[in-house]
């Protein structure tokens, strides 16, 4: 039902928005703060894959200090995001 009233963009900002980080971080943006002392926006893709590969639990797999779990999911969230570029759904997503 959601799909039917929100675009797919806005999907992704609420979840984004709400979605725990860490043990009393909410959001990415909390998260970009809290983890690399800087704004979402400015997170290189590093940075951002880290914080996705604490998901879905981050209070188990950490971004600092690094568990092992992000160390190894990482590089393939990396990959992932490189070849999402070239996708043009998701390239209007992340302008």
């Amino acid at each position: 039902m959601i799909e039917t009233l929100w675009s797919k963009r806005r999907i992704l900002e609420m979840y984004l928005n709400v979605i725990e980080m860490g043990d009393g971080v909410f959001g990415i943006e909390a998260a970009a703060q809290f983890y690399f002392k800087k704004k979402a926006s400015k997170l290189n893709a590093e940075e951002s894959a880290k914080i996705a590969a604490s998901l879905p639990n981050p209070k188990k797999y950490t971004v600092q200090p690094l568990s092992s779990w992000v160390s190894f999911r990482m590089p393939w969230i990396l990959n992932q995001m490189d070849q999402l570029v070239y996708e043009e759904e998701i390239a209007k997503l992340i302008r």
